[in-house]
């Protein structure tokens, strides 16, 4: 295998990355506002989980004594 240059590397990397379709800044705002909204959905439902583990353990040890 050749071996490549620095400044051919670079040269096939710009041309690579202008292949590339970048998301307008419409499609970026909207992608993260979504990874928000379902982070914060997720926090949601993981929090009511542990409260119901919580006390659904609480009550199973307090039956115990």
């Amino acid at each position: 295998m050749a071996k490549t240059t620095p400044m051919e590397f670079l040269r096939q990397v710009r041309n690579e990355t202008n292949k590339v379709t970048w998301p307008s800044r419409r499609e970026t705002m909207i992608t993260a506002l979504m990874v928000v909204i379902f982070t914060v959905l997720m926090a949601i439902f993981f929090a009511v989980a542990d409260w119901f583990l919580l006390h659904g353990v609480a009550l199973i040890v307090s039956l115990g004594r």
